[in-house]
Protein backbone atom coordinates (compact mmCIF):
# COMPACT_ATOMS: atom_id res chain seq x y z
CA UNK A 1 0.00 0.00 0.00
CA UNK A 2 1.70 3.50 -0.65
CA UNK A 3 1.66 6.40 0.93
CA UNK A 4 0.61 10.09 -0.26
CA UNK A 5 2.87 13.13 1.06
CA UNK A 6 -0.51 13.52 3.32
CA UNK A 7 0.14 10.50 5.03
CA UNK A 8 -3.49 9.39 3.82
CA UNK A 9 -2.94 5.87 2.54
CA UNK A 10 -4.46 4.46 -1.00
CA UNK A 11 -4.37 1.48 -3.06
CA UNK A 12 -5.35 1.46 -6.51
CA UNK A 13 -9.13 0.61 -7.72
CA UNK A 14 -9.98 -3.07 -8.53
CA UNK A 15 -12.38 -4.05 -11.56
CA UNK A 16 -15.74 -4.59 -10.07
CA UNK A 17 -19.05 -3.80 -11.32
CA UNK A 18 -20.87 -2.53 -8.23
CA UNK A 19 -19.93 0.32 -5.94
CA UNK A 20 -19.26 -1.88 -2.17
CA UNK A 21 -17.97 -1.29 1.26
CA UNK A 22 -16.29 -3.91 3.08
CA UNK A 23 -14.55 -3.62 6.71
CA UNK A 24 -11.10 -4.98 6.99
CA UNK A 25 -9.35 -4.76 10.36
CA UNK A 26 -7.92 -1.44 9.82
CA UNK A 27 -9.85 0.50 7.34
CA UNK A 28 -13.20 0.92 5.56
CA UNK A 29 -12.41 0.36 1.69
CA UNK A 30 -14.92 2.02 -1.14
CA UNK A 31 -14.47 -0.65 -4.52
CA UNK A 32 -15.23 0.67 -7.89
CA UNK A 33 -15.43 -1.05 -11.25
CA UNK A 34 -12.88 0.24 -14.31
CA UNK A 35 -14.94 -1.98 -16.99
CA UNK A 36 -11.37 -2.96 -18.16
CA UNK A 37 -10.05 0.94 -18.79
CA UNK A 38 -6.14 0.79 -18.86
CA UNK A 39 -6.13 3.87 -16.39
CA UNK A 40 -6.14 2.87 -12.74
CA UNK A 41 -7.61 5.40 -10.40
CA UNK A 42 -6.69 5.72 -6.95
CA UNK A 43 -9.25 5.82 -3.81
CA UNK A 44 -8.65 7.18 -0.52
CA UNK A 45 -8.81 4.12 2.48
CA UNK A 46 -9.77 5.71 5.80
CA UNK A 47 -9.86 4.09 9.02
CA UNK A 48 -12.68 2.54 10.57
CA UNK A 49 -13.58 0.73 13.87
CA UNK A 50 -11.73 -2.23 14.99
CA UNK A 51 -12.11 -5.69 13.38
CA UNK A 52 -13.47 -8.61 15.32
CA UNK A 53 -10.29 -10.75 15.12
CA UNK A 54 -6.90 -9.67 15.92
CA UNK A 55 -5.55 -11.39 12.74
CA UNK A 56 -8.47 -10.35 10.31
CA UNK A 57 -6.62 -9.32 7.34
CA UNK A 58 -3.14 -11.06 7.95
CA UNK A 59 -4.61 -14.79 7.92
CA UNK A 60 -7.12 -14.50 4.81
CA UNK A 61 -8.84 -17.43 5.72
CA UNK A 62 -12.27 -14.91 7.16
CA UNK A 63 -12.66 -12.35 4.22
CA UNK A 64 -15.97 -11.39 5.71
CA UNK A 65 -16.06 -11.96 9.42
CA UNK A 66 -16.70 -7.77 9.67
CA UNK A 67 -19.57 -7.60 7.64
CA UNK A 68 -22.82 -8.30 9.12
CA UNK A 69 -23.90 -11.73 8.96
CA UNK A 70 -27.18 -10.36 6.63
CA UNK A 71 -24.94 -9.37 4.48
CA UNK A 72 -22.76 -12.08 3.97
CA UNK A 73 -26.21 -13.98 3.53
CA UNK A 74 -27.42 -11.18 0.39
CA UNK A 75 -23.80 -11.32 -0.95
CA UNK A 76 -23.69 -15.00 -1.14
CA UNK A 77 -27.22 -15.34 -2.79
CA UNK A 78 -26.32 -12.87 -5.22
CA UNK A 79 -22.63 -14.71 -6.24
CA UNK A 80 -25.26 -17.72 -6.56
CA UNK A 81 -27.82 -16.12 -8.31
CA UNK A 82 -26.39 -14.58 -11.14
CA UNK A 83 -24.15 -17.74 -11.74
CA UNK A 84 -27.01 -20.49 -11.71
CA UNK A 85 -29.28 -17.64 -13.43
CA UNK A 86 -28.81 -19.19 -17.14
CA UNK A 87 -29.95 -22.75 -15.78
CA UNK A 88 -32.89 -22.48 -12.79
CA UNK A 89 -34.24 -20.42 -10.34
CA UNK A 90 -32.26 -20.52 -7.10
CA UNK A 91 -34.34 -20.37 -3.82
CA UNK A 92 -33.74 -18.74 -0.31
CA UNK A 93 -29.81 -19.12 1.10
CA UNK A 94 -30.06 -21.14 4.58
CA UNK A 95 -28.10 -19.27 7.07
CA UNK A 96 -26.62 -20.17 10.27
CA UNK A 97 -28.34 -19.10 13.64
CA UNK A 98 -25.04 -18.85 15.38
CA UNK A 99 -22.11 -18.54 12.54
CA UNK A 100 -19.21 -18.86 15.27
CA UNK A 101 -16.79 -21.26 15.98
CA UNK A 102 -18.49 -24.01 13.87
CA UNK A 103 -15.44 -25.41 12.60
CA UNK A 104 -15.10 -29.20 13.64
CA UNK A 105 -12.00 -29.89 12.27
CA UNK A 106 -9.23 -27.63 13.38
CA UNK A 107 -5.35 -27.25 11.88
CA UNK A 108 -2.25 -25.61 13.45
CA UNK A 109 0.97 -25.40 12.52
CA UNK A 110 3.77 -24.88 14.73
CA UNK A 111 6.83 -23.00 14.48
CA UNK A 112 9.15 -20.84 16.57
CA UNK A 113 10.42 -17.18 16.79
CA UNK A 114 14.12 -16.14 16.17
CA UNK A 115 14.55 -15.97 20.28
CA UNK A 116 13.18 -19.55 20.20
CA UNK A 117 9.64 -19.06 21.53
CA UNK A 118 7.50 -22.05 20.16
CA UNK A 119 4.16 -20.19 18.19
CA UNK A 120 1.33 -22.07 16.55
CA UNK A 121 -1.22 -20.80 13.66
CA UNK A 122 -2.04 -20.60 10.54
CA UNK A 123 0.00 -19.88 7.57
CA UNK A 124 -0.31 -16.20 6.05
CA UNK A 125 -2.60 -16.72 2.73
CA UNK A 126 -0.44 -17.74 -0.30
CA UNK A 127 2.74 -18.06 1.80
CA UNK A 128 4.42 -20.08 4.55
CA UNK A 129 4.63 -17.51 6.99
CA UNK A 130 3.47 -18.88 10.27
CA UNK A 131 0.32 -15.90 12.09
CA UNK A 132 0.44 -16.93 15.39
CA UNK A 133 -3.22 -17.87 16.66
CA UNK A 134 -4.42 -18.14 20.09
CA UNK A 135 -8.49 -18.32 19.49
CA UNK A 136 -10.09 -18.37 15.57
CA UNK A 137 -13.79 -16.92 15.73
CA UNK A 138 -15.12 -20.22 13.16
CA UNK A 139 -12.92 -22.96 15.39
CA UNK A 140 -14.03 -24.74 18.08
CA UNK A 141 -13.32 -23.34 21.26
CA UNK A 142 -12.30 -26.62 22.64
CA UNK A 143 -10.18 -27.25 19.58
CA UNK A 144 -8.46 -23.83 20.36
CA UNK A 145 -7.87 -24.18 24.16
CA UNK A 146 -5.64 -28.06 23.40
CA UNK A 147 -4.03 -26.35 20.90
CA UNK A 148 -2.74 -23.59 22.80
CA UNK A 149 -2.20 -25.88 25.97
CA UNK A 150 0.00 -28.38 23.42
CA UNK A 151 1.87 -24.94 22.52
CA UNK A 152 2.96 -24.95 26.42
CA UNK A 153 3.66 -28.26 26.51
CA UNK A 154 6.31 -28.60 24.13
CA UNK A 155 8.12 -25.87 26.21
CA UNK A 156 7.74 -28.06 29.19
CA UNK A 157 9.25 -31.10 27.67
CA UNK A 158 11.91 -29.11 25.77
CA UNK A 159 10.37 -31.06 22.26
CA UNK A 160 11.37 -28.44 19.28
CA UNK A 161 9.60 -27.39 16.84
CA UNK A 162 10.16 -28.59 12.90
CA UNK A 163 11.72 -25.80 10.48
CA UNK A 164 10.65 -26.30 6.75
CA UNK A 165 13.84 -24.51 5.63
CA UNK A 166 16.88 -26.98 7.43
CA UNK A 167 14.36 -29.60 8.04
CA UNK A 168 15.49 -30.25 11.44
CA UNK A 169 13.13 -29.90 14.45
CA UNK A 170 10.18 -32.61 15.65
CA UNK A 171 6.82 -31.45 15.77
CA UNK A 172 4.96 -30.18 12.83
CA UNK A 173 1.38 -30.02 13.58
CA UNK A 174 -1.66 -30.70 15.51
CA UNK A 175 -5.20 -31.44 14.15
CA UNK A 176 -7.99 -31.72 16.38
CA UNK A 177 -11.54 -33.43 15.10
CA UNK A 178 -14.66 -32.48 17.68
CA UNK A 179 -17.92 -34.52 17.60
CA UNK A 180 -20.40 -31.51 17.51
CA UNK A 181 -23.51 -34.07 18.85
CA UNK A 182 -21.20 -36.98 20.68
CA UNK A 183 -18.90 -33.96 22.36
CA UNK A 184 -15.49 -36.90 21.47
CA UNK A 185 -12.51 -35.41 20.78
CA UNK A 186 -9.17 -36.43 18.58
CA UNK A 187 -6.05 -34.87 18.63
CA UNK A 188 -3.77 -35.84 16.34
CA UNK A 189 0.46 -34.78 16.97
CA UNK A 190 1.89 -34.19 13.58
CA UNK A 191 5.68 -35.12 14.23
CA UNK A 192 8.56 -35.31 11.67
CA UNK A 193 9.25 -38.44 13.33
CA UNK A 194 8.17 -41.72 14.65
CA UNK A 195 9.97 -40.89 18.36
CA UNK A 196 7.83 -38.68 20.52
CA UNK A 197 10.34 -37.92 23.56
CA UNK A 198 8.52 -38.49 26.99
CA UNK A 199 5.46 -39.46 25.33
CA UNK A 200 3.52 -41.35 27.87
CA UNK A 201 4.03 -38.37 30.64
CA UNK A 202 3.07 -36.43 27.17
CA UNK A 203 -0.13 -37.99 26.74
CA UNK A 204 -0.53 -37.57 30.44
CA UNK A 205 -0.31 -34.38 30.86
CA UNK A 206 -2.26 -33.64 27.71
CA UNK A 207 -4.95 -35.25 29.20
CA UNK A 208 -4.73 -34.21 32.40
CA UNK A 209 -5.48 -30.35 31.46
CA UNK A 210 -8.01 -31.85 28.67
CA UNK A 211 -9.98 -35.13 30.23
CA UNK A 212 -12.73 -34.23 27.00
CA UNK A 213 -9.78 -35.67 25.00
CA UNK A 214 -11.22 -39.34 23.74
CA UNK A 215 -8.19 -40.34 21.62
CA UNK A 216 -4.83 -38.62 20.41
CA UNK A 217 -3.00 -40.00 17.39
CA UNK A 218 0.53 -39.97 16.57
CA UNK A 219 1.19 -39.27 12.80
CA UNK A 220 4.96 -39.55 10.84
CA UNK A 221 5.14 -37.27 8.32
CA UNK A 222 8.78 -36.92 7.52
CA UNK A 223 8.15 -35.45 4.15
CA UNK A 224 9.01 -32.04 2.51
CA UNK A 225 5.32 -31.00 1.59
CA UNK A 226 2.91 -28.98 2.55
CA UNK A 227 0.54 -32.20 2.87
CA UNK A 228 -0.44 -32.18 6.70
CA UNK A 229 -0.61 -35.51 7.77
CA UNK A 230 1.92 -38.82 6.77
CA UNK A 231 1.03 -42.24 6.00
CA UNK A 232 2.06 -43.67 9.23
CA UNK A 233 0.03 -43.62 12.48
CA UNK A 234 0.09 -44.82 16.36
CA UNK A 235 -2.87 -44.82 18.04
CA UNK A 236 -1.40 -42.66 21.73
CA UNK A 237 -4.69 -43.24 23.54
CA UNK A 238 -8.33 -44.44 22.97
CA UNK A 239 -9.59 -46.13 20.04
CA UNK A 240 -7.90 -43.73 17.19
CA UNK A 241 -11.33 -42.17 15.80
CA UNK A 242 -14.12 -40.18 16.95
CA UNK A 243 -18.31 -40.85 16.65
CA UNK A 244 -20.48 -38.57 16.35
CA UNK A 245 -24.37 -37.93 14.97
CA UNK A 246 -25.30 -36.76 11.76
CA UNK A 247 -29.30 -36.55 9.92
CA UNK A 248 -30.01 -39.52 13.13
CA UNK A 249 -27.09 -41.63 11.83
CA UNK A 250 -23.64 -42.45 13.80
CA UNK A 251 -20.39 -41.53 11.87
CA UNK A 252 -17.34 -43.00 12.43
CA UNK A 253 -14.16 -40.39 11.29
CA UNK A 254 -10.28 -41.26 11.30
CA UNK A 255 -7.95 -38.59 11.26
CA UNK A 256 -8.10 -38.87 7.35
CA UNK A 257 -12.21 -39.23 7.15
CA UNK A 258 -13.22 -36.63 4.77
CA UNK A 259 -16.65 -35.18 6.95
CA UNK A 260 -18.33 -32.12 6.24
CA UNK A 261 -16.71 -28.93 8.64
CA UNK A 262 -19.81 -27.58 10.02
CA UNK A 263 -22.00 -30.44 11.37
CA UNK A 264 -24.95 -27.87 11.88
CA UNK A 265 -24.96 -26.64 8.11
CA UNK A 266 -24.68 -29.94 6.89
CA UNK A 267 -26.89 -31.60 8.47
CA UNK A 268 -29.71 -28.92 6.77
CA UNK A 269 -27.53 -29.20 3.38
CA UNK A 270 -28.10 -33.11 3.53
CA UNK A 271 -32.17 -33.06 4.20
CA UNK A 272 -32.64 -30.59 1.52
CA UNK A 273 -30.33 -32.96 -0.81
CA UNK A 274 -32.56 -35.97 0.05
CA UNK A 275 -35.74 -34.20 -0.06
CA UNK A 276 -34.80 -32.58 -3.73
CA UNK A 277 -34.41 -36.36 -4.24
CA UNK A 278 -37.82 -36.99 -3.98
CA UNK A 279 -37.27 -40.95 -2.76
CA UNK A 280 -40.44 -42.89 -2.40
CA UNK A 281 -38.40 -45.77 -1.34
CA UNK A 282 -38.38 -47.46 -4.71
CA UNK A 283 -35.61 -46.33 -6.23
CA UNK A 284 -32.04 -47.24 -6.83
CA UNK A 285 -29.68 -44.42 -5.57
CA UNK A 286 -26.14 -43.65 -6.62
CA UNK A 287 -23.96 -42.01 -4.12
CA UNK A 288 -20.61 -41.01 -5.65
CA UNK A 289 -17.78 -39.27 -4.11
CA UNK A 290 -18.82 -41.37 -1.33
CA UNK A 291 -16.37 -40.59 1.22
CA UNK A 292 -17.22 -42.37 4.47
CA UNK A 293 -21.32 -42.60 3.70
CA UNK A 294 -22.63 -40.11 4.85
CA UNK A 295 -25.55 -38.98 1.94
CA UNK A 296 -25.92 -43.02 1.05
CA UNK A 297 -26.65 -43.85 4.52
CA UNK A 298 -28.88 -41.38 5.32
CA UNK A 299 -30.77 -41.65 2.41
CA UNK A 300 -30.99 -45.53 2.39
CA UNK A 301 -34.14 -45.05 4.55
CA UNK A 302 -35.85 -43.63 1.71
CA UNK A 303 -34.32 -45.69 -0.90
CA UNK A 304 -35.01 -49.34 -2.02
CA UNK A 305 -31.01 -49.59 -2.59
CA UNK A 306 -28.01 -47.54 -2.67
CA UNK A 307 -24.92 -48.34 -3.87
CA UNK A 308 -22.19 -45.78 -3.19
CA UNK A 309 -18.83 -45.38 -4.87
CA UNK A 310 -15.68 -44.09 -3.33
CA UNK A 311 -11.81 -44.59 -4.72
CA UNK A 312 -10.32 -43.71 -1.29
CA UNK A 313 -9.88 -47.15 0.43
CA UNK A 314 -9.47 -45.87 4.09
CA UNK A 315 -12.73 -44.03 3.67
CA UNK A 316 -14.84 -46.98 2.18
CA UNK A 317 -13.42 -49.03 5.33
CA UNK A 318 -14.61 -46.46 7.06
CA UNK A 319 -18.47 -45.87 5.45
CA UNK A 320 -18.61 -50.18 5.87
CA UNK A 321 -18.43 -49.86 9.59
CA UNK A 322 -20.63 -46.66 9.49
CA UNK A 323 -23.12 -49.34 7.71
CA UNK A 324 -23.08 -52.02 10.14
CA UNK A 325 -22.76 -49.19 13.21
CA UNK A 326 -26.41 -47.91 12.22
CA UNK A 327 -27.83 -51.72 11.13
CA UNK A 328 -27.96 -50.60 7.47
CA UNK A 329 -28.49 -53.22 5.14
CA UNK A 330 -29.32 -51.74 1.72
CA UNK A 331 -26.24 -50.05 0.97
CA UNK A 332 -23.31 -51.62 -1.19
CA UNK A 333 -19.93 -50.41 -1.22
CA UNK A 334 -17.32 -50.03 -3.82
CA UNK A 335 -13.79 -48.99 -3.74
CA UNK A 336 -13.62 -47.45 -7.40
CA UNK A 337 -13.42 -44.28 -9.70
CA UNK A 338 -17.06 -43.34 -9.85
CA UNK A 339 -17.21 -42.59 -13.24
CA UNK A 340 -15.71 -45.60 -13.98
CA UNK A 341 -18.10 -47.75 -12.24
CA UNK A 342 -21.23 -45.70 -13.72
CA UNK A 343 -19.90 -46.52 -17.11
CA UNK A 344 -19.27 -49.84 -16.28
CA UNK A 345 -22.88 -50.13 -15.06
CA UNK A 346 -24.34 -48.76 -18.05
CA UNK A 347 -22.19 -51.32 -19.59
CA UNK A 348 -24.04 -54.07 -18.35
CA UNK A 349 -27.36 -52.85 -18.70
CA UNK A 350 -28.18 -51.60 -15.35
CA UNK A 351 -29.67 -48.19 -14.76
CA UNK A 352 -30.32 -46.32 -11.45
CA UNK A 353 -32.94 -43.59 -10.32
CA UNK A 354 -31.01 -40.93 -8.75
CA UNK A 355 -27.41 -40.21 -8.33
CA UNK A 356 -25.63 -38.07 -5.64
CA UNK A 357 -22.74 -36.31 -6.40
CA UNK A 358 -20.74 -34.64 -4.27
CA UNK A 359 -16.94 -33.65 -5.78
CA UNK A 360 -14.19 -31.50 -4.24
CA UNK A 361 -14.37 -27.68 -4.61
CA UNK A 362 -13.05 -27.81 -8.54
CA UNK A 363 -15.78 -29.86 -9.13
CA UNK A 364 -16.18 -32.78 -11.94
CA UNK A 365 -14.48 -33.32 -15.53
CA UNK A 366 -16.20 -34.18 -18.23
CA UNK A 367 -15.28 -37.73 -17.89
CA UNK A 368 -16.98 -38.36 -15.21
CA UNK A 369 -20.56 -36.07 -16.07
CA UNK A 370 -20.52 -38.14 -19.30
CA UNK A 371 -20.52 -41.17 -17.45
CA UNK A 372 -24.04 -39.84 -15.47
CA UNK A 373 -25.30 -39.21 -18.83
CA UNK A 374 -24.51 -42.24 -19.85
CA UNK A 375 -26.38 -44.11 -16.90
CA UNK A 376 -29.53 -41.58 -17.46
CA UNK A 377 -30.76 -41.76 -13.98
CA UNK A 378 -33.48 -39.77 -13.89
CA UNK A 379 -32.63 -37.10 -11.14
CA UNK A 380 -29.08 -35.75 -10.26
CA UNK A 381 -28.29 -34.22 -7.17
CA UNK A 382 -25.56 -32.00 -7.15
CA UNK A 383 -24.10 -30.97 -4.44
CA UNK A 384 -21.39 -28.19 -5.01
CA UNK A 385 -18.90 -26.40 -2.75
CA UNK A 386 -18.32 -24.00 -5.63
CA UNK A 387 -20.88 -22.34 -7.37
CA UNK A 388 -18.56 -21.19 -10.87
CA UNK A 389 -17.80 -24.80 -11.35
CA UNK A 390 -21.34 -26.05 -10.66
CA UNK A 391 -22.07 -23.50 -13.28
CA UNK A 392 -19.46 -24.85 -15.63
CA UNK A 393 -20.82 -28.47 -15.10
CA UNK A 394 -24.75 -27.61 -15.29
CA UNK A 395 -23.84 -26.04 -19.01
CA UNK A 396 -22.33 -30.01 -20.02
CA UNK A 397 -25.02 -31.57 -18.34
CA UNK A 398 -27.95 -29.21 -19.76
CA UNK A 399 -26.27 -29.44 -23.86
CA UNK A 400 -26.81 -33.20 -22.43
CA UNK A 401 -30.48 -34.62 -21.60
CA UNK A 402 -31.16 -32.85 -18.51
CA UNK A 403 -32.98 -29.72 -17.08
CA UNK A 404 -31.58 -27.93 -14.03
CA UNK A 405 -34.87 -27.85 -11.54
CA UNK A 406 -33.77 -25.71 -8.73
CA UNK A 407 -31.03 -24.66 -6.42
CA UNK A 408 -30.67 -23.89 -3.16
CA UNK A 409 -27.41 -22.28 -1.31
CA UNK A 410 -26.38 -23.47 1.65
CA UNK A 411 -24.15 -21.01 3.78
CA UNK A 412 -21.50 -23.60 5.21
CA UNK A 413 -18.70 -21.51 6.05
CA UNK A 414 -19.84 -18.23 7.43
CA UNK A 415 -17.03 -15.10 7.46
CA UNK A 416 -15.42 -16.56 4.32
CA UNK A 417 -16.35 -16.10 0.80
CA UNK A 418 -17.33 -19.41 0.36
CA UNK A 419 -21.11 -21.00 -0.42
CA UNK A 420 -22.48 -24.35 -0.67
CA UNK A 421 -25.16 -25.33 -3.42
CA UNK A 422 -27.84 -28.18 -3.73
CA UNK A 423 -29.40 -28.48 -7.50
CA UNK A 424 -31.57 -30.61 -8.59
CA UNK A 425 -31.68 -31.56 -12.04
CA UNK A 426 -34.05 -33.91 -13.82
CA UNK A 427 -33.79 -35.55 -17.66
CA UNK A 428 -35.44 -34.32 -20.43
CA UNK A 429 -38.15 -36.01 -21.77
CA UNK A 430 -37.31 -37.99 -24.87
Amino acid sequence: MAEKKTGKKFVQKPKFRNEEKYKTDKTEVKKYNTFGKKKAEKKIVVKSEKSLCPVHGKCGGCQLLDMPYEKQLKQKQKQVNKLLKPYCNTEKIIGMENPFHYRNKVHAVFGHRKDGTVISGIYQQGTHFIVPVDECLIEDKRADAIIRDIRDLLKSFKIKTYNEDTGYGLFRHVLVRTGHHSGQVMVVLVLGSPILPSKNNFVKALRKLHPEITTIILNVNNQKTSMILGEKETVLYGKGYIEDELCGHIFRISSKSFYQVNTVQTEKLYTKAIELAGLTGKERVIDAYCGIGTIGLIASDKAKEVISVELNPDAVKDAIVNAKRNGIKNVRFYQNDAGVFMRQMADEGESADVVFMDPPRSGSDEKFLSSVVTLNPKRVVYVSCDPTTLARDLKYLTKHGYSAVTAVPVDMFPATEHVETVCLLSRKAQ
